[in-house]
């Protein structure tokens, strides 16, 4: 058995009940069918139609799709609309008292915001910014804690029109000075610190020695939220307190209208190396992606309480709690929180406490729960979830299943969905009352997204192979362009190789006998060993399968023979091994994965630690593994990681 037939042989398949799909909004495989073909049939007015059902213009547009100078594309370029408008306004007249924000604080007290006080707050912030000579266009920096603050600051600058830059509360000063410097911001939002997991972490010491060097010339204010007691350094003139300006601002501001391309926010992906680079969205084709896909993928009804965990500072922050939820008119749940304080049973008890009905996280925080408490949510009541969502990286089959069994009750769809910072929205996702869905497979393309798994050559290839995942035609909701840098979006995401006319989203996958897609892994983490193409996330899943594992990562070194060897690392249900105990486990670890996909998957290196290596968000620092597996002296920025100290025990052996 080849190593792609080995991951593509999952034959566990789940069908929605015949309840969820009466209700759901796409409802039986045929409806999910029926969209594609109009797609493919007329593609421009496909998303016309879905614009003007979705989103309300403030001036129509007749103008739908221009590639004259593709891949710059424009959609509904004459159009004109306001982000703020259509996620607040526009639901005041029947839902002005309704619950907008559910905002939970980390130690456990929360308000409800309904969308009128949402206005207010919203108006007052945009406001404050004209005062402090903001205007459309203009960048600002956002860079706060996960909270209901950090929402309102985004549709604040969304209803003047300027342009949003969100910068993780995790990042250190040089990741705030690079973007300030690049975005050339005007105006940097903060907090005096964040609270989380209990402790307290400045943020305005940050900002201010981003600003320390003279690198940022252009910011002239930074406006400080006051979320703790503690005191800070202050600079006068520059610094100005949150409740000092906004709050003597009045409650109504009108939302300037903007242009269907004029850009909403520049988010900067955070490379290992090199300049920032900053992937910015539009107006118009990225709020319809919000809206369609709350719609299709997440099947939102009125009566849900909606709760996504991620944070504002990455691009599922953006999209599905700054503006889907909002789109739509939902409740959604902000939490500024970890899910491990004051326990391990913080996610299932806010679950319990709120009715939460939708549930979306990433595969991480399933693991590392699943290993610090595999039956806490059999101790709560969950009965309120009728749908749960993944994100961020494929999900291992067992956490899958896991999910599905203990949080979900066996009854509730997992959409397992993929999509990047670039693509602004879900793009191969399931349609919870649609599809059958298969642990680990993010299952279909949506309707109108035209993705392909092609070869080297752009040329599609058979089904049962891998290759890298492309997108043959652009839709709205894809970012136009890196931010002051077009030839680095042409090289990086339509290369010369494709004929610049092949979107590569820079993953792997390959499609099962039903065509459900299954991404494979980065392109960079596909191995090549002795001239076998191994991807990472094939071996990752085989570890995981283990009974005695909670997570893995796996990266490639040199090997003079073989080209590349698997070097493995390895956090077990258990306690770290060591001596014996971890020589007899990395064997039967070995074993295990040359049973399961083939004795070239077998490791030659295993290493035990009791966390990986992961940022604030939770992400897995895998440049850090790599360097490690070189034996490299590790000279990379550790300042974001959670958990630095598992550096150290992951530089042995076992």
């Amino acid at each position: 058995m080849s190593t792609i037939e080995s991951v593509l042989k999952e034959e566990r398949v789940f069908y929605p009940s015949e309840e969820f799909v009466k209700q759901a909004n796409i409802s039986g495989m045929q409806a999910y069918r029926d969209l594609c073909a109009k797609a493919e049939a007329d593609y421009e007015g496909f998303w016309a139609e879905l614009a003007r059902k979705h989103i309300t213009w403030s001036k129509p547009f007749t103008e739908v799709l221009d590639e004259s100078r593709a891949p710059f594309v424009k959609w509904f370029a004459d159009g004109e609309l306001n982000p703020s408008y259509n996620c607040i306004d526009r639901h005041l007249a029947d839902k002005a008292d309704k619950t907008a924000i559910i905002f939970e604080r980390d130690d456990g007290t929360s308000d409800r915001i309904s969308y009128q006080e949402l206005h207010d707050r919203v108006c007052q912030v945009a406001n404050a910014l004209k005062q402090l000579g903001v205007t459309k266009g203009d960048r600002v920096i956002i860079y706060m804690p996960m909270i209901a603050e950090a929402v309102i600051a985004m549709q604040a600058c969304a209803r003047i029109g300027a342009i949003h830059s969100v910068v993780f509360g995790g990042f250190s000063s040089g990741a705030v000075k690079d973007r300030a410097k690049d975005a050339e911001a005007k105006v940097i939002i903060t907090a005096n610190e964040s609270v989380r997991g209990g402790k307290r972490s400045p943020l305005k010491a940050t900002v201010d020695e981003a600003l320390s060097g003279n690198e940022c010339p252009a910011v002239e204010h930074v406006l400080v939220y006051q979320r703790t007691d503690t005191e800070i350094n202050w600079v006068e003139g520059r610094d100005i307190w949150w409740h000092d300006i906004v709050d003597q601002q009045a409650k109504t501001c009108e939302p300037v209208p903007l242009n269907a391309e004029d850009p909403l926010f520049v988010l900067y992906t955070s490379g290992s190396t090199g300049k920032p680079k900053g992937v910015e969205h539009h107006v118009g084709g990225y709020l319809l992606g919000a809206a369609v896909t709350m719609h299709w993928v997440f099947d939102y009804k009125p009566t849900d309480v909606y709760w996504c965990t991620a944070d504002v500072g990455w691009i599922t922050g953006h999209t599905y709690i700054c503006y889907g939820p909002l789109l739509v008119g939902a409740t959604q749940v902000v939490f500024e929180g970890v899910p491990t304080y004051p326990d391990a049973s913080r996610f299932w008890s806010m679950i319990e406490k709120h009715k939460v009905t939708t549930f979306y996280t990433a595969p991480t925080a399933i693991r590392s729960l699943i290993k610090l408490g595999d039956d806490l949510p059999e101790k709560f009541d969950l009965s309120s979830l009728r749908l749960l969502g993944s994100v961020g990286e494929p999900i291992n089959p067992e956490a899958w299943i896991w999910y599905y069994e203990k949080v979900g009750g066996s009854r509730c769809p997992i959409v397992d969905t993929w999509w990047q910072t670039e693509t602004g929205s879900n793009s191969i996702a399931p349609l919870p009352g649609a599809f059958p869905i298969k642990p680990g497979s993010c299952t279909l393309p949506l309707p109108g997204i035209m993705a392909d798994i092609v070869d080297e050559s752009g040329q599609s290839v058979p089904q049962g192979h891998g290759g890298s995942l492309v997108i043959r035609r652009p839709f709205p909701s894809l970012l136009r362009t890196v931010y002051k840098d077009d030839a680095r979006f042409v090289s990086t995401y339509f290369p010369d190789e494709f004929g610049n006319k092949l979107y590569l989203a820079g993953d792997s996958a390959a499609t099962d006998d039903d065509g459900y897609i299954r991404i494979m892994g980065r392109i960079d983490d596909v191995l090549n060993v002795s001239g076998h193409r191994l991807g990472t996330m094939e071996i990752e899943s085989a570890l995981v399968a283990h009974p005695l594992v909670a997570e893995a990562a796996v990266v490639g070194k040199p090997h003079e023979v073989k080209g590349e060897s698997v070097v493995a690392f390895v956090m077990l249900k258990g306690e770290r091994p060591t001596g014996e105990e971890a020589t007899k486990i990395a064997a039967e670890l070995k074993a295990w994965v040359a049973k399961e996909i083939g004795k070239i998957a077998q490791p030659d290196d295993i290493r035990f630690g009791e966390n990986l290596p992961k940022t604030r968000s939770g992400k897995i620092m895998r440049r850090l593994l790599r360097s490690l597996a070189k034996g490299e002296t590790v000279t990379q920025d550790i300042s974001t990681l959670e958990n630095p100290q598992v550096m150290e025990q992951l530089s042995q052996s076992a």
